[in-house]
């Protein structure tokens, strides 16, 4: 099998693209003289810590080809994973989930151990029966000591931290265009948005101007 996890810190807008990439790990395995069937199955697991699929209250969504209208999947040789962690974080502060009885709620609530006490402590309980657990906790304590790291984490936190106050400015700044209806206003932050890596069509529909006129920005 072939795995690729990737963890985002915030929304780029192509998270679903960059997904993709799973194709070409399925069929770079190829060689002179393989058979199809010898191909491993490729798998893309996205860690993120934002939500993003609108559509489920989930934490966990896998994805496989089916097709259309009748839905029967085509091949389990594709499959593609999002596990969304503040919608995991709502569903376990509920007591919908719990990381004593899931295997996978522990480990991705360890992820976001370091922001939270309590589940920090949780797991610290649970790593007592686990000791697999018990090992990843002293790893990441013992690394957390290291002042490298530690300035490594703030560093990365404050870039993620400043990005993510650059697209609420960018959004309010859209809001307050909108409701003044000035266009120059809205131009002025689709070119921010365009910094910032948004697609051109989530652009255009946010701000109501069209494609073209966002790419004319662009160019």
């Amino acid at each position: 099998m072939q795995i690729n996890i990737e963890i985002q810190l915030s929304n780029q807008y192509d998270i679903e693209k960059r997904s993709l990439y799973w194709a070409e790990m399925y069929s770079r395995q190829m060689r002179e003289g393989m058979a199809y069937k010898e191909l491993a199955k490729a798998v893309t697991i996205n860690i993120l810590d934002f939500n993003y699929l609108n559509q489920t209250k989930n934490y966990h969504s896998v994805f496989h080809l089916y097709e259309d209208e009748e839905r029967f999947q085509l091949t389990e040789a594709l499959e593609m994973h999002f596990m969304e962690l503040p919608k995991l974080v709502s569903k376990w502060r509920r007591r919908e989930v719990s990381p004593w009885e899931d295997v996978l709620v522990r480990w991705l609530l360890l992820l976001e151990g370091s922001e939270n006490q309590e589940i920090l402590k949780t797991l610290e309980e649970i790593a007592m029966q686990d000791p697999v657990l018990h090992q990843a906790i002293a790893a990441w304590e013992k690394s957390s000591d290291d002042p490298n790291v530690r300035e490594e984490y703030f560093a990365r936190r404050k870039a993620v931290l400043d990005e993510m106050a650059a697209v609420r400015e960018a959004e309010l700044r859209l809001r307050e265009a909108i409701q003044k209806g000035k266009v120059e206003g809205k131009a002025e932050v689709a070119k921010n948005l365009l910094d910032l890596g948004m697609e051109i069509s989530k652009i255009a529909k946010a701000t109501g101007m069209t494609e073209d006129e966002v790419k004319v920005l662009k160019d």
